[in-house]
């Protein structure tokens, strides 16, 4: 646009009603281009190949504009059928990674990830001081999730407090993911995250991170 002949007046005028913060709009744009159609220096008429390139990027500007729109749209699309996604689990037992569980009700379930003939598999339930309070051998199993059962006690037999306990599993002598099982008591939905399940004896889990659904 600096190669267009514009009255002082006239640009005066446009920077005031626009600010000079303000980004351009395509009404701007437009209103801004016939300012300086009406304007112009009689004596030097604008270019037309000029104008060509000022109503292109118009129509760029347009066009960006109508992208990010449907964009926006699809996304709030997604999101919507997500929550519905979502909200047909609620009562439904799933099983998600997690390095902790919770007992309550005397029991916890999990699951562990056993890799292709890694032998045999041993879970271990840890208290918060680091001990080992019960071991779990589920002996030699086929590959992929396998689930345990821990019935509330130690190693002693003896019932143990409810609470949190964490879990270590081991294939062989290689250390394997845990996972614990629960049932879905609801469902939300964050701006950055999408959707979310609130497992029983466990919490908040994004629905992209359950690895079953019983």
């Amino acid at each position: 646009m600096s190669d267009l002949a514009i009255n002082s007046n006239t640009a005066a005028g446009a920077a005031s009603a626009l600010g000079q913060t303000k980004t351009l709009s395509q009404s701007d744009f437009l209103s801004l281009l016939i300012q300086q159609m009406r304007n112009q220096d009689p004596t030097q008429p604008m270019d037309s190949s000029q104008m060509v390139s000022q109503l292109a990027q118009i129509n760029q500007v347009s066009a960006t504009q109508n992208l990010q729109t449907s964009f926006d749209a699809l996304a709030q699309s997604m999101q919507g059928n997500q929550l519905l996604q979502a909200s047909s689990m609620v009562g439904r037992d799933v099983t998600v990674p997690s390095a902790v569980g919770r007992l309550q009700g005397g029991s916890l379930d999990g699951a562990v990830n056993v890799p292709d003939g890694g032998g045999r598999t041993l879970v271990q339930i840890v208290d918060n001081a680091g001990n080992v309070v019960r071991s779990i051998d589920l002996g030699t199993q086929t590959a992929g999730l396998t689930d345990f059962h821990w019935d509330g006690t130690g190693n002693d037999g003896q019932p143990l407090p409810p609470g949190t306990y964490g879990l270590a599993a081991q294939t062989g002598n290689a250390a394997v993911a845990t996972y614990v099982t629960g049932k879905v008591a609801g469902v939300g939905m964050t701006s950055a995250d999408g959707a979310y399940l609130d497992v029983d004896g466990f919490g908040g889990v994004l629905l992209s991170q359950v690895a079953r659904v019983n």
